[in-house]
């Protein structure tokens, strides 16, 4: 059984170690256990890469994961709507916005 380190990306620092389970539940939060059901729960969070053999995981963190996540999911099964949608392009103009250049 692979037990995995998981580092966020966001500042490199290894938040949890010896998870077993990864997976995202109903609402697209990203559910980190360990072998007797103990972890955490990212709100919004991605995973980039699980390597076995160094048995890393890489997970990024930001805002606009849930929401992506989401969109896709209805997308996907066809579930989608124009306001979803424009809900998450009214985000990433308010991010485009405060950008400098």
């Amino acid at each position: 059984m692979c037990e995995f380190k998981i580092i966020r990306k966001n500042d490199n620092r290894q938040m949890l170690e010896d998870i077993v389970i990864l997976s995202y539940n109903e609402n697209n939060e990203l559910e980190l256990k360990d072998v007797i059901g103990m972890g955490e729960i990212l709100e919004s969070a991605l995973i980039l890469n699980v390597n076995t053999m160094n048995q890393k995981c890489i997970i990024l963190e930001n805002p606009l994961i849930k929401d992506f996540i989401s969109l896709i999911n209805n997308l996907s099964e066809n579930k989608s709507n124009k306001s979803e949608i424009n809900r998450f392009i009214n985000k990433l103009d308010k991010i485009k916005s405060e950008l400098k250049s």
